[in-house]
């Protein structure tokens, strides 16, 4: 059962989500493809935690199906992590932290599926909501298709890592558990940039990391990855899955706000860009509320 959230909590995870914003812009800064930032990312942050988990004496050794399952965890989001990557680079960060707003539709639909229960209404209502932002955003935004269709790409698996994540968060230590998918999330990344690299595509690729981009590097391990996914391991502990994804969908306002504010010009976009996104916001404002009005009448109905 999951604890009932508290106003910290809610802080915690509105503050995980600007430190999620980071991520595209960071990954925007830094000069190797997305599959070699996707490895680097993945190996530094399963060598930190795992360095941090045996001086803590604190280190697992899970038996082989878990292992698996963290590792196939992993690749998940290794792979949420290079479709990202890919459509920030491909179009603009804002196009593609806009794309990633359908997350929660794809979770309303995918994490009823695989735990086996009926779909709720309310949640696609509120996912169909942000798609209705998604559409204003594409429709004023047609000229950046390719990226905005690869960030849809990438919010389908991120639902998918959400809802298999959620599950073992019941099970592991959260800590635990982002050491073991930081690990299958490095050795899938591996696997996929050896492939790139020796395909005509990647062929004079680079794929090792200038002297800039090591700091940013190390902001986006140590920040954004090891602090912010064992924060998020921790939270859903606490929140449903689509909550996680909803509030998630913030990302694009806190994202474009700074992408903005560093990139200045490339990352304005049109009027009908920021109506879309307004849209978002809405369904993630009026979520919350919605659910405390069913829960009060349906403490009234049984108080009658």
């Amino acid at each position: 059962m999951k604890g009932s959230p508290t106003a910290i909590s809610y802080l915690k995870l509105h503050f995980l989500v600007a430190i999620w914003s980071l991520t595209a812009i960071l990954g925007a800064a830094i000069t190797v493809s997305p599959i070699a930032l996707v490895f680097y990312r993945t190996l530094f942050s399963a060598i930190f935690l795992f360095l941090f988990l045996y001086l803590r004496k604190k280190l697992v050794k899970l038996d082989r199906k878990p292992m698996l399952i963290l590792f196939g965890t992993g690749a998940l989001l290794a792979f949420h992590w290079i479709l990202f990557f890919a459509s920030a680079r491909i179009s603009t960060v804002s196009v593609s932290l806009a794309g990633m707003s359908t997350a929660s539709l794809c979770t309303s639909i995918i994490e009823p599926l695989i735990n086996g229960r009926k779909i709720r209404m309310r949640d696609v209502m509120f996912g169909l909501l942000a798609m209705v932002g998604l559409y204003i955003i594409f429709k004023f935004e047609f000229n950046h298709f390719a990226g905005l269709v690869t960030s849809l790409l990438a919010a389908v698996v991120a639902s998918l890592f959400v809802v298999a994540n959620s599950r073992l968060v019941r099970q592991y230590d959260s800590v635990v558990i982002t050491g073991y998918e930081m690990l299958g999330a490095s050795m899938f990344s591996a696997l996929v940039l050896i492939g790139y690299q020796l395909s005509p595509w990647g062929q004079g690729t680079p794929f090792i990391p200038a002297g800039s981009d090591w700091p940013w590097l190390a902001v986006l391990t140590l920040v954004c990855t090891v602090y912010g996914y064992s924060l998020a391991a921790s939270l859903m502990k606490q929140f449903t899955p689509f909550m996680m994804n909803l509030t998630v969908n913030l990302e694009p306002i806190y994202g474009i706000a700074l992408a903005i504010w560093i990139f200045g010009d490339k990352e304005r976009m049109t009027t009908g860009f920021y109506l879309g996104t307004l849209v978002i916001v809405i369904s993630v404002l009026l979520y919350p509320v919605w659910i405390r009005f069913e829960k009060k009448r349906e403490e009234k109905n049984v108080q009658l």
